[in-house]
This record gives structure tokens, C-alpha cells and sequence, in this order.
């Protein structure tokens, strides 16, 4: 059964997020990576703690968390369990949208924001080169048809709608699809090495008619893609709450200030500096788990073991969210690209 949260201070976030990964997250963190799906009933957790809502605006019942206070918390629990942290986080940007929205598509807000209803997200494609893959054309009632296939879309089953982009001209059209299986919409299940129980999907979407009530912005192409840089730093919670696990589960070490480093170098990271620093993160987090794995011997690959999760999931953070600047800094850090570092070990842009 979802609970729907009331509105909520911003007072006692992290320290809710932080109680939230220990007590509930991380504790069935094991059993949730070998599930064919992340239970609902750990993703009602985060509802009922008012995470649904960590960036939605306050008038839509959401707890509106300022940067800082939102990257902490994913932070946190992301170091509970990164699955259930990860098809949580795709909602975000799609319940702040309805929020935004200037039409009918903002009733969905309030039950967005609360969780009383959940959203994925489909926008990766945005991100690559070519031709566009999802393309949006006008109706004469002015709503869409979308055509095309979304290579990315996560927690297929315990989503209400996926927040879909669209390209049309210099455009993007922004709608809630709903997330179910029909004529014009199909999904074709990814197998995960890491992460599988996020139920990733490929998206098919064939001539499928998006009403104008479902549209929540239109938006310049180039608009999104400027934004987009200037968001890259969030997903670098993810890759900081996976190494403070793993720093927590070994012990003292010199990856501790690493992390405080790492952590540094993103808060202090804008659109020049943010793809080195979020690649910086990622290798890190490969860094502690594979400490990890090392320190526990022939059980540490054992499946009932943190340490063979968290190291398959700090491979999986170097390439979700991945830019092409992300993607080359990440390798030439893994391939060991001398030059000066500071105490944290990363590398500054030259």
C-alpha cells in the first residue's frame, strides 16, 4: 500500500535520510539486489519519509531541499541502497516539472510530489549524437504523437508515468507517459550485471498519442542541454554515498579523506570542472569497494557479502549519467594518466 506524505520541513533531512539508509535501506539492501524488482514496500519508505518530494516545491506538498540539503540526502541513501536510491532518484526531475507545469499537467504535482503516484524518466537519448531517437510531431487538438525508443528508462513496475522527452525541431516536448504495455507501447527488459532489480527498460513508443493535459513544458533543445551541464553534479551523490559505505564497512583508511576530498572537489565544481570531478567521484568509489573486496578474502564474492554488491555497483556508476567529457576523464583516471593530484587523488582539469 503507497503512503503519501504530508508537507514536511527541511529541518532534519539528511539526519531522516541517514536513519532511513541504516535502519531500513541498507539492512535489506542485499536481499533488494537479488529481487526481480526493488520491493514497493521499501520504495513506500521514502514516500512516507517525504522523499518523493525532496526537490518538489512546498505549495505542491514537496520539501522543496535547497542543493546542498538535496545532494546530501541522496548521498546518504544512496550509501543504504543504491538500487532502491536509483530508481527512486528518476522521479525528481519529473514531479518538479509537474509542479512547474503552466497547464492542466500540473494537477499531477501534488501526487507526485507526495509519492502518492510515481514517475521514471526518458532522456538519456537527449544526450547522444545523431539523429533524434524519440521525435514528437503536433496533432490538431494540440496534443503529440511520439515515435521512436527511449534506450534508458528505470523502474518499470513501480512507475505510474515515465516523464518522456520528445525532439521536435529545435525543440523538446516534455510529457507523462503512463507506464504500461500496450499497442503503441512496448518495453524490452535490459539484464543488469548491477543494479538489475531496478527493472530497466528499453521504451518502444509507436504512434502513441500524448493528450495536451499530459504535456508539461515545451522547451528549447538547447535550453535542456545547458541545464543538463550544469546539473551533472547530483548524480556524484550516488558515487560519494557508495564509497562512505564502503569506507564505513573497512574501516579507518586514507579513502576517508579521499571522500571528504571528492566530495569537496564537486561542491566546488562548476560547468568547466564538474565532468573531471563526477569522473573523480566514480573511480573513487571503484577504489573503496575493490579495498573492500580485497580485505574480505575468498568471502567477499560471495553473494550474501556487501562487498561483491557494492563493488558491481560502483562499476555500474561509471557509466550511468555519462557525458562524453565524464566518459573520458573516467578512463584516462582508470588508466592511470600521470599527472600532478592533489591529496585527494584527483586529478585537475589542465
Amino acid at each position: 500500500m503507497r503512503v503519501a506524505s504530508p508537507p514536511v520541513s527541511d529541518g532534519g533531512v539528511v539526519a531522516r535520510a541517514r536513519r532511513l539508509a541504516d535502519e531500513v535501506l541498507f539492512p535489506a539492501a542485499l536481499a533488494t539486489d537479488a529481487a526481480d524488482v526493488v520491493p514497493a514496500c521499501v520504495l513506500d519508505e521514502l514516500a512516507a519519509a517525504g522523499f518523493y518530494g525532496l526537490t518538489a516545491p512546498r505549495a505542491c506538498g514537496g520539501i522543496e531541499a535547497d542543493p546542498a540539503t538535496a545532494y546530501a540526502a541522496i548521498e546518504a541513501l544512496a550509501g543504504g541502497c543504491l538500487t532502491t536510491t536509483f530508481v527512486w532518484i528518476q522521479h525528481l526531475g519529473g514531479a518538479k516539472a509537474a509542479c512547474a507545469a503552466t497547464g492542466a499537467a500540473r494537477a499531477w504535482g501534488p501526487m507526485l510530489a507526495t509519492g502518492e503516484r510515481r514517475a521514471g524518466v526518458a532522456f538519456a537519448h537527449l544526450r547522444r549524437p545523431g539523429p533524434p531517437a524519440v521525435v514528437a510531431e503536433p496533432t490538431a487538438d494540440g496534443g503529440w504523437v511520439l515515435r521512436g525508443s527511449a534506450p534508458w528508462v528505470t523502474g518499470w513496475g513501480r512507475i505510474d508515468v515515465v516523464h518522456t522527452a520528445a525532439v521536435w525541431g529545435d525543440d523538446v516536448v516534455w510529457s507523462l507517459v503512463d507506464a504500461t504495455a500496450g499497442p503503441t507501447v512496448a518495453v524490452e527488459r535490459l539484464p543488469l550485471a548491477a543494479v538489475d532489480a531496478s527493472a530497466t527498460v528499453v521504451l518502444h513508443l509507436r504512434d502513441h498519442a500524448v493528450p495536451p493535459e499530459r504535456v508539461t513544458v515545451v522547451e528549447p533543445l538547447r535550453d535542456w542541454l545547458a541545464r543538463d551541464a550544469l546539473g551533472l553534479r547530483t548524480n556524484g551523490s550516488l558515487a560519494l554515498g557508495l564509497t562512505g559505505r564502503a569506507c564505513a564497512l573497512l574501516g579507518p583508511s586514507l579513502l576517508d579523506d579521499d571522500l571528504v576530498a571528492a566530495r569537496r572537489a564537486l561542491d566546488a565544481s562548476g560547468p568547466a570542472t564538474v565532468a573531471q570531478a563526477r569522473a573523480a567521484a566514480s573511480v573513487l568509489a571503484v577504489r573503496a569497494t575493490g579495498a573492500l573486496v580485497a580485505s574480505g578474502g575468498g568471502r567477499s564474492i560471495v553473494r550474501d557479502q556487501h562487498a561483491q554488491r557494492l563493488a558491481r555497483e560502483a562499476l555500474f556508476l561509471l557509466v550511468q549519467g555519462q557525458t562524453p567529457a565524464i566518459k573520458a576523464a573516467q578512463v584516462a583516471l582508470l588508466a592511470g594518466a600521470t599527472g600532478p593530484t592533489h591529496p585527494g587523488g584527483v586529478t585537475p582539469d589542465p
